[in-house]
Formats: structure tokens, C-alpha cells, sequence
């Protein structure tokens, strides 16, 4: 009697007419009955059928089998009625409005109830990924799936198969049309897949991470081709179809990322061949032109000292600036000086002229700053002897000074830098499709295939990767060994890194214009996707751009560019973009934290722009020019003239961003959800502008030797006898800072300028070295400071130092571990950061100006 009793209170609070038919109270719990037409005044033969309806709503014809109706929940008809996609999301609001006003009833629970499994699920996925992370589990599953898979793949023509039924695949999930639950299904299924597979290592892990966000992702882009495109006026078409095109761009360059790294070779060094008679010899090149003595001299003393039989290694300096100086120094070490008449060319003009003049077998290219370590040939060398095709080999470039980005956001060894991809994983991705390209410096060479395609490449400004390129067309193999055999300096100033940036991407855009790697003989495929991709990523500039002021359309004008509803679009975009973070974060997040690619392309897209554009007109256009290393930032300063175009940029997001507030309280209060999006959209803008303004607030930088912080045993020999235990806690060429041992209550008071003689160790040589003392912080933290140095012990320091083969191995120890949402909060913070700091310059410029205005002169009456 008590259930008939609730039944019954449960059917008036629904308004159930007819309380045996089940699919009366589902239909209640979303639907409530127009008040027009009371249930109590409507007959049993005037009640509305709600099979009826739900057929007709999810079109289902009358008899169809039960089967049908799970399946048009997810699935649309093959042809839909006209406005069917209207009807559903005038459908969407309503149930969601009714949702809404049902949570405000004491039947609220029922929704609770309904979501309670989902939850449930969330947790016990979240459970499972937190087992398998930490028991173990998830490694052996891994390497399992490796032992198991790896042989498979690597039968002839098991790559093509499995990529074909993979596309296949995905091309049947990414153009079926699920109405918005389905598609919500959709997000949730993918997202909970990839919560677990995202705690798994391993490569095939990996894989699937990156086939659901390509899966994700192209439901997204079939979509908004197909659904999206409908304009009212040639200004909406315009702006739409730029929007689609950047969009497009980015959709290409993510695909053949993901081939380009699909499966990092991880290649090891080889072992070297046959007795040290008959090791091929090496020139080794330093190329330089307007770079100071004091950068120079480290890789000079470096490059003499590298472990390689003294008969078969020569260094040579290549002075393009041809300064008597460098003569003297070259004479002064015992290494081989070449200078010419000219500079044509530039830096591929030297080192061809130096190829000319030279015999070695090998040939080693480095930077003027960066500095090998001994082991770099002996590293290196092996797979020369091992792969007789083989014509060049590439090592990471690894940086110990921090780029303006780490020094101006002070992420310096917590965020990985903006080469870290590139060397971390990229390379090592083109490594396994024999795609390595040659990046100019931290390289070895074979002098025959070299001068079989002309020396280096002349024809554009990034030499480098277009020697690369036509080596490979020759059909020589590459390699790289991801294994930090060198290190350097990186750009002191944005507007140095903003030059060399542009460097880089005109020269890209020029090979793509002229050697175009999709076109012409020589190469494989997936050598075609590796360079092809290389190039296309440095015309970002364009999109970047596009992105940056696509909702002003909107929120300005009141230009529709993408046609669709708010929410539905979110339910597409919103699996896409999860979908990719989580893969990166996955893939990528050693090498680069998610939403950081968004400051880096941010702050250089005005910049590549328009260099790639001209690039693609006209080859010709443009110089190569020398990136400044070694200098000073003498005070902090904001540079105006670099962060000009982030600035009105701006200023145009903060106007939108008013102009929608206004939109979403008075003029466009009838989609709410639209202005909303665009509202978010340009949000996330100005937080990728702000930390862009961050950058541009340079700060000091004032030792023209960097410190490389350290943890290397020492020994301080005091000048009355005493000997103390230290640890070097960090080095340059011109001293060290020391942490002396001291016992308990055992103090040490050393005065300025005070002699002593630092002890260190490479192998097991001890190299004790003068020096005095410049300051003593107490309990044993000292700085020292060398004086003149002969030859044998400068070359000493660097053997001990710089030199070590295990100077940078554990160089990303201190490095952040890839959490996205912790990401895009400290870009978030970093952002309101450069905006204070902006806000700070103006002030000072207007006082500045206030200061400069000329008193009036006044006349007495």
C-alpha cells in the first residue's frame, strides 16, 4: 500500500498521465507539460503519446525494430530532414532548461542518481591509472605490448597495412553523424580511454593517445566543414573561410607531427672500429665573425682537447671577420687560422672555403660557442664506420645560459626551452625515417658526399637543413644521437632570438619555395612528411595571427563566422583540444609543456609572417644574418619596439573583450552561449599576450661569462698550508663558486683578493689551478676568480668543466614534470605578471616625457 501511495506522489509531482508506461517517466524527467494544456483538463484520448513523440524526435518510424532506438540516439538518419539539426538543438535547450528548473525540485536526486555511475566511473578510472603508475603494472604492460607488437611491424609491409586499416578506421568514426549526445558519449569515452592509457609507457601507449587525437580531431574538422560554412554576406565568407584555411593549416601540421614522431629511434652511440691507426681524421671547423674573443677561445681550447688521436685531429678557425687578434690567439694555442677576402655567402661561403683547403676524411662543425665535450668524436664517429652511406651525424644543441623567454619568465631549467622538441624528440623521430636534418653546429660531416652535392648548401639562408636535404636526395643516410655532446650560448635579447627566428623561418619558406621536398626525386615518402612538416611549422606566423583576432569579428561586429550553435560547437572543439593536450602531455611533455607553444608562436608570429610570405614570392629576398652572442643587458628595460605589435594587439583584445560584455547584458542577450565562447576565446588570448608582454621585459643581465650551475668535487689549497674538501657549485672561464667542507664549529674567513690554488678532477687528473678569492659569504660559501691562465691550464679548466662527458647528462633533473592545467595557470599568472610590467614601462615613459617637456617661459604683466 506505502509503494502504491509513492508511486502515486511520484506521478502527480511528474505529472505522469500514464503511470504504466515507462516511457511516460523518462520523457517527465526532462520535459515538463505546457502549462497551456493542464494535465487534469486532458482526456485519456487527448493525452500526447510520448512514443510517438520520441519516435518522431529521434526519427524512428512506427514498427521499427527495438534495436533502432538505442542506435538513433547516437546516430543520425542517413537523410535527415531539413532543419532536423535546429529542431534537435532547440530540443537541446529545452531539455537543459528543464534539467535546470527540475534541480530546483526536491526531485533534484533523481539527477544525482543518473549521474552517480558516471562519477563512479571517473573515480575508478582515475584508481586504475594511479595503480598501474605506481605498482609497476603499467611499465610491464608497456614494454609487453613493445616485445609483442615490434616484431609484427617490422614484417615487410605490416606498416602500410596497419596504417591503411587504421585509416580506414578512423575515417568511418570520423565522419558519422552523432547528434550532440552521441557526441557527448563520444567525449566521455575518449577522455576516460585516455586517462588510463595516458599512465602507460611506452610506445604503443603513445600511439593510441595519438590516434584518439587524431580521431578526435578529425570529427571536429568533417564537421566544421560540413556543418559551419553557411554565410549571410561576402565580409562573413571572407572572415570565415580565413578562420577554416588557419584552422586547416594547423589540422595538417598536427597530422604530420604525429607521423614525423611517431616512433623515436632512440639511437645509441657505436663503437668504434679497428685500432686508433686507422680511425678516419677529422678537420674540425669554427666558424666566426663578429663574436668576441672570450666566446671563442672556450670551444677553440675545447675542440684541441677532444679524446681523438693527436695525427688525425685538426682544428681550424675560421675568422670571416678576419681580426689580427684571432691570428695571434690561433697562433698562440697551435690551431690552424683561415680567413678569405670576403664574405660571400656568409657562413656557408667560409666553411666552403675552408672545405677547399682542407683533407680531412671527416669534417666537425661547431658553433663558435659551443663548446664538445672530450667524448664528442669518440661518441659520434662509430656509425661512420658502421653504415658506409652514412653522411652525417647530428647531436642535440644544448644551451647552458638561459633564452630571453627563461630569463624574462624565469622559467629557466624548470620549463624545457623552445628547442627542447626539436632536439628532444623531433630529431629522433626524422632519425627512424632517415630524415635527420643537419642544424649547422654539433655535427660531423663526410667530406666525400659533401662535395658530391656542391659543399654546403649556398641557395638559402638556413644552409644547414637544405644540405641535409639534398644529401639525402643522393640517397645517403643520416643520424642523430640524442645525447648532449656540446653546449653554448643562447640568445641574450628578445629582438637577437626574434632575428634569428626570422632567419630561420625565410629560410625555410625559401627551400619549400625552391627544393620543395614534396616534389622532386630522391626521397622517401616519410622523408617528404619529415621535411615538408619542418617547413610548413615556420609558417605559423599567419594563423597565430588569425586566431589571435578571429572573435573580434564577433564581438565587434557582430559577424557570425563560424554558423553554429554555441553549445554544439563546443561539444566538437572540446574533444579535440582535450584529445590533443592529453597526447601531448603524454608525447611531448618531456620536451615541451602543454599550452606553452602558444606563448612561443605568440610572441614570433607578427615576426615570421610576413619574411615567409615574401619568402614564398620571391626566394631572393631577404640576408643571412649573425645571431649576437655573448653580449650584456646592462639594465632591465622594456622593449617597445619588439613588443609593438603584441601591444596593439592588446589593445584590440581588450576592446572586443568590453564590446562582448556589453553584447552579453544588452545588445546580443539572446545567445548568451555565443558571446560567452567568444568572450572565453578572447581570454585565452590575452593571457598568451600577456606572458608575450612578459618576455618583452628584458631583465639584467650582466656577466659576459655564464655560470653553469655544478655539483663537482674540488679541493681549496689555502696559501698557509691548509687543504679543504669543496664541492664546485658552479663554473665559468673566469672562475668558480665553491661550498667548502667544514666540521662542526669549524669556521673559515677568507679575505678578498687573498691567493689560492682550486684543485679538479677530469678522469682521474687532478688539475690545481690559481686563483683568489673575490667572496666569502660565510659557512664556507666562496667565490674565487682566476687570474692569467697559461695555455696547457686554460685547456686544463675546460677538460674539467665545460669538456666533462658528463657535464649536461643531468641537466633536466631540476625540470617540472607536464601538468596542463598547472601549466596554464602559471602562463595565466605569468600573463597578469607582463601585464603589470607593461603597465609599469608605460609609467615610466610618461613620467619620462613629463620630465623632457620644456618649462614656458613666463613675462611679468
Amino acid at each position: 500500500m506505502s509503494l502504491q501511495l509513492a508511486l502515486a506522489w511520484l506521478a502527480n509531482q511528474l505529472q505522469v498521465q500514464r503511470p504504466r508506461q515507462w516511457s511516460s517517466w523518462l520523457l517527465r524527467l526532462f520535459i515538463k507539460p505546457s502549462p497551456r494544456a493542464p494535465w487534469a483538463a486532458i482526456t485519456p484520448q487527448q493525452a500526447p503519446d510520448p512514443a510517438a513523440w520520441a519516435g518522431r524526435a529521434l526519427g524512428v518510424p512506427h514498427g521499427a525494430p527495438w534495436w533502432l532506438w538505442p542506435w538513433r540516439l547516437f546516430v543520425l538518419p542517413a537523410a535527415p530532414r531539413p532543419r532536423r539539426w535546429l529542431a534537435r538543438l532547440v530540443l537541446l535547450g529545452r531539455w537543459l532548461a528543464r534539467a535546470l528548473a527540475l534541480a530546483r525540485r526536491p526531485l533534484g536526486w533523481v539527477f544525482w542518481l543518473v549521474l552517480w555511475p558516471l562519477r563512479a566511473l571517473m573515480r575508478g578510472l582515475e584508481r586504475l591509472a594511479a595503480k598501474l603508475d605506481t605498482s609497476g603494472a603499467g611499465l610491464a604492460i608497456g614494454r609487453a605490448a613493445d616485445r609483442a607488437l615490434a616484431p609484427v611491424i617490422a614484417i615487410p609491409g605490416m606498416r602500410w597495412l596497419v596504417l591503411g586499416v587504421a585509416m580506414a578506421a578512423a575515417l568511418a568514426v570520423m565522419t558519422t553523424p552523432f547528434n550532440w549526445f552521441g557526441q557527448l558519449i563520444f567525449l566521455l569515452l575518449a577522455w576516460m580511454l585516455s586517462m588510463v592509457l595516458r599512465k602507460l609507457p611506452g610506445r604503443f601507449p603513445s600511439l593510441a593517445l595519438a590516434t584518439i587525437s587524431l580521431t578526435a580531431m578529425g570529427r571536429y574538422a568533417w564537421w566544421r566543414m560540413t556543418n559551419t560554412l553557411q554565410f549571410d554576406s561576402p565580409m562573413e565568407a571572407l572572415l570565415g573561410y580565413g578562420l577554416l584555411a588557419a584552422e586547416a593549416y594547423t589540422w595538417l601540421v598536427v597530422v604530420l607531427g604525429f607521423v614525423q614522431s611517431a616512433w623515436p629511434l632512440q639511437r645509441p652511440a657505436a663503437a668504434l672500429r679497428g685500432a686508433t691507426q686507422d680511425w678516419p681524421s677529422v678537420d674540425v671547423f669554427i666558424p666566426t665573425y663578429n663574436e668576441s674573443l672570450s666566446v671563442v677561445r672556450p670551444t677553440v681550447l675545447a675542440a684541441m682537447a677532444m679524446d681523438w688521436p693527436r695525427d688525425k685531429l685538426r682544428v681550424y678557425l675560421l675568422d670571416d671577420g678576419r681580426r689580427e687578434e684571432f691570428r695571434a690567439f690561433a697562433a698562440e694555442v697551435g690551431v690552424h687560422y683561415i680567413a678569405r677576402t670576403d664574405n660571400r655567402h656568409a657562413k656557408a661561403g667560409n666553411l666552403n672555403h675552408a672545405l677547399g683547403l682542407t683533407q680531412g676524411d671527416l669534417v666537425a662543425i661547431f658553433d663558435c660557442d659551443h663548446i664538445p665535450t672530450r667524448s664528442f668524436l669518440k661518441t659520434s664517429v662509430g656509425w661512420f664506420q658502421r653504415d658506409p652511406l652514412c653522411a652525417m651525424l647530428q647531436t642535440p644543441h644544448h644551451f647552458f645560459s638561459p633564452d630571453p623567454f627563461e630569463r624574462n619568465l624565469g622559467t629557466f631549467r624548470r620549463i624545457p626551452n623552445e628547442g627542447a622538441l626539436f632536439y628532444g624528440l623531433v630529431q629522433d623521430g626524422n632519425d627512424f625515417w632517415n630524415a635527420t636534418f643537419f642544424c649547422g653546429s654539433c655535427a660531423v660531416i663526410r667530406r666525400a658526399p659533401l662535395m658530391e652535392v656542391g659543399g654546403i648548401a649556398v641557395e638559402t639562408v638556413t644552409e644547414d637543413a637544405h644540405t641535409a636535404l639534398k644529401l639525402h636526395r643522393r640517397g645517403y643516410t643520416t643520424a642523430y644521437i640524442n645525447e648532449a655532446q656540446a653546449a653554448g650560448l643562447a640568445t641574450e635579447s628578445l629582438s637577437a632570438h626574434v632575428g634569428q627566428r626570422i632567419r630561420w623561418a625565410r629560410g625555410m619558406a625559401q627551400i619549400f619555395r625552391t627544393d620543395n621536398p614534396f616534389l622532386g626525386r630522391g626521397l622517401t615518402l616519410w622523408q617528404r612528411i619529415c621535411y615538408g612538416n619542418a617547413m610548413l611549422h615556420f609558417f605559423f606566423g599567419l594563423p597565430r595571427l588569425v586566431f589571435l583576432t578571429a572573435p573580434m569579428a564577433y564581438l565587434f561586429f557582430h559577424i557570425h563566422i563560424i554558423h553554429a550553435n554555441a553549445l554544439l560547437l563546443a561539444l566538437y572543439v572540446l574533444p579535440y583540444i582535450l584529445q590533443s593536450n592529453i597526447a601531448n602531455a603524454h608525447v611531448q611533455g618531456k620536451y615541451r609543456h602543454t599550452f606553452w607553444a602558444e606563448v612561443y608562436e605568440t610572441v614570433l608570429a607578427w615576426y615570421v609572417a610576413l619574411p615567409t610570405t615574401l619568402a614564398m614570392i620571391n626566394p631572393k629576398l631577404g640576408k643571412f644574418n649573425v645571431t649576437a652572442k655573448g653580449g650584456l643587458v646592462e639594465r632591465a628595460y622594456f622593449d617597445w619596439t619588439t613588443s609593438l605589435p603584441y601591444a596593439v594587439l592588446v589593445l584590440l583584445n581588450l576592446g572586443a573583450f568590453a564590446m562582448g560584455f556589453v553584447r552579453l547584458l544588452w545588445w546580443n542577450a539572446d545567445e548568451p552561449a555565443t558571446v560567452l565562447l567568444n568572450l572565453v576565446w578572447t581570454t585565452y588570448s590575452l593571457l598568451m599576450l600577456g606572458a608575450a608582454m612578459g618576455v618583452a621585459s628584458e631583465s639584467r643581465q650582466v656577466r659576459r661569462m655564464h655560470r653553469v650551475a655544478a655539483q663537482l668535487p674540488a679541493v681549496l689549497y689555502l696559501g698557509d698550508g691548509r687543504v679543504l674538501q669543496a664541492t664546485c657549485t658552479d663554473f665559468s672561464m673566469t672562475g668558480l663558486g665553491l661550498q667548502v667542507h667544514l666540521r662542526e664549529h669549524e669556521s673559515l674567513q677568507l679575505a678578498p683578493g687573498e691567493p689560492v690554488h682550486v684543485g679538479l678532477w677530469w678522469d682521474d687528473t687532478e688539475c690545481a689551478l690559481p686563483a683568489e678569492v673575490v667572496l666569502d659569504k660565510g659557512r664556507g660559501t666562496v667565490g674565487v676568480q682566476f687570474g692569467a691562465l697559461s695555455r696547457d691550464e686554460q685547456i686544463e679548466l675546460v677538460q674539467c668543466t665545460f669538456a666533462r662527458p658528463d657535464s649536461w647528462t643531468h641537466w633536466n633533473n631540476t625540470q617540472d614534470v607536464d601538468r596542463p592545467l598547472m601549466g596554464l595557470h602559471e602562463i595565466a599568472q605569468l600573463g597578469l605578471r607582463g601585464y603589470r610590467k607593461m603597465g609599469s614601462a608605460l609609467l615610466h615613459e610618461a613620467r619620462r616625457l613629463v620630465r623632457r617637456r620644456p618649462t614656458p617661459l613666463t613675462t611679468a604683466p
